[in-house]
């Protein structure tokens, strides 16, 4: 599938785009890395707003797309807490998604439930961006890692990549996992019992891109094999229930040792 334009579409799954419209996205982020890192000016975005709508908890992702906006000369408005917000008054999702709407150029959600970020796609008139809802997906980090792949290796195709914690609930590597077999990367995934990929994982997998995954328990068993070991953290707000959580915290870490 070939690019059908950019301008004005939402990203709410990686799915959205083809394997085409990621590599422009990946040529276009490296052409503008000097004002990622403050070195050259931009105007690109001058006189646009953007809306950052944070219903969960998020330092990074936040950041970057304020900062983002910011050097590309444009500005932002945006909602960090909701008790500070009409939320707190008992204004309901879709009356906040049309209000922020008639504000902004676009909006960028991360939420707490899976499928708020499509919920919203669907009042918006504005194109929405999905900054990570619930144990769904987050295709903007994976862009982002495909994009560091890309830099550090000097491709994507044809690379061996370990995913390495929690397969089963960490949006991520939801979004990862299908655009790595975009590329045709190979990928292993290194997980306990308890967070191992959901089932229907595998079966897309292997019907749509023909993949096979293996898995592993320990990352000693593959670690020399691979050229890259990407490390998800243990999300504990994911978990069903706090002894589910405990069974298995603390035991992926990435240490002086293990490097």
């Amino acid at each position: 599938m070939g690019s059908r334009g950019l301008k004005g579409r939402d990203l709410v799954s990686i799915k959205d785009l083809s394997k085409e419209e990621i590599e422009l996205i990946l040529a276009m982020a490296k052409e503008m890395d000097p004002v990622a890192s403050g070195k050259k000016g931009s105007k690109l975005l001058e006189g646009k707003v953007l809306g950052t709508l944070f219903f969960e908890p998020s330092t990074r992702t936040q950041f970057s797309f304020q900062v983002a906006m910011s050097r590309l000369g444009g500005a932002y408005i945006g909602i960090a807490d909701t008790k500070v917000s009409s939320i707190a008054k008992g204004e309901d999702f879709h009356d906040t998604i049309k209000i922020i709407d008639g504000y902004v150029d676009a909006i960028v959600i991360r939420h707490r439930e899976a499928g708020a970020a499509s919920a919203a796609a669907e009042i918006a008139v504005r194109p929405v961006i999905n900054a990570g809802d619930g144990s769904n997906e987050h295709p903007t980090q994976a862009l982002l890692d495909l994009y560091t792949i890309q830099k550090e290796k000097g491709r994507i195709e044809g690379i061996k990549i370990a995913l390495f914690g929690d397969i089963r609930y960490a949006r991520t590597y939801h979004s990862l996992i299908p655009a790595l077999a975009m590329f045709g990367a190979e990928m292993v995934f290194v997980s306990p019992k308890e967070l191992e990929p959901p089932e229907s994982l595998l079966v897309e997998l292997k019907k749509e891109y023909h993949l096979e995954v293996t898995q592993y328990r320990n990352i000693l068993d593959v670690i020399k094999e691979v050229d890259i070991v990407r490390l998800c953290r243990i999300p504990k707000e994911r978990f069903p229930s706090e002894e589910e959580y405990n069974k298995v915290r603390g035991s992926y870490a990435v240490n002086l040792d293990l490097l």
